[in-house]
């Protein structure tokens, strides 16, 4: 998913961006709001994170015109300002969350998460697949089991979509690599490793002998809908 970062401080900008990029998210980011105005135009992203205090064209005044085209697209306002004033500004143009600097990297996510998961909600009819008794939502980021929601980033819900798409089958690493990663991205070589161990962690009923998601040694991973 692909989301518009605009803030004119350079240090407050790379902060989001070491954020949200670690959890699978492509990232634009703007300086000022008239170049916030002109990737979004061009990209049309998921969601967008606006500064409210920006040279040329301001957080409200892009929000605003963002609106106008898209009712839908979530847009969060992180700003200083913490007067109410500035809150019911912001909602009344429209923004789905407001937040304030200084911020932290699980807040910030969980609300980004949260606004794609109520748009996702919105947009469209929520399509689903199963692994065995676990469901998982694609478009809100999100698996369940029973009554228990797990969150999941975009590159665990993409590994997972891989695995169910090729249900049976051996997915390499390569391939692996190559969709939930990006052609253009070189991650180190346990970087994949890394991942599956904390899906596991999360997704399997146990963890040390997973069901959901084997090793094949040597090739990748796969996911079995039943055991043979």
């Amino acid at each position: 998913m692909k989301l518009l970062l605009a803030d004119d401080d350079p240090i407050t900008l790379e902060a989001l961006h070491a954020c949200v990029e670690p959890d699978g998210f492509t990232t634009l980011l703007a300086r000022d709001g008239r170049e916030a105005l002109a990737l979004w135009e061009k990209h049309r992203p998921d969601l967008l994170c606006l500064d409210i205090m920006m040279p040329h064209t301001d957080g409200y005044e892009v929000c605003r015109r963002v609106r106008a085209a898209d009712p839908l697209v979530p847009v969060l306002f992180l700003s200083a300002k913490s007067e109410e004033i500035d809150v019911v500004v912001g909602l009344q143009l429209g923004a789905d969350d407001f937040i304030r600097k200084p911020f932290g990297k699980h807040e910030l996510l969980a609300r980004i998460r949260a606004a794609l998961r109520r748009v996702g909600a919105r947009r469209q009819p929520a399509r689903h697949f199963t692994m065995r008794d676990l469901t998982v939502h694609p478009l809100e980021l999100r698996a369940e089991r029973g009554a228990v929601s797990i969150d999941l980033s975009p590159r665990e819900t993409a590994i997972l979509a891989l695995l169910h798409e090729r249900a049976g089958q051996v997915v390499d690493r390569d391939t692996l690599l190559g969709r939930c990663w990006g052609l253009d991205y070189f991650p180190e070589s346990r970087t994949l490793d890394m991942h599956i161990a904390k899906l596991r962690k999360r997704l399997e009923p146990d963890p040390a002998n997973p069901v959901l998601i084997e090793t094949v040694r040597g090739v990748g991973y796969r996911f079995r809908p039943s055991l043979e």
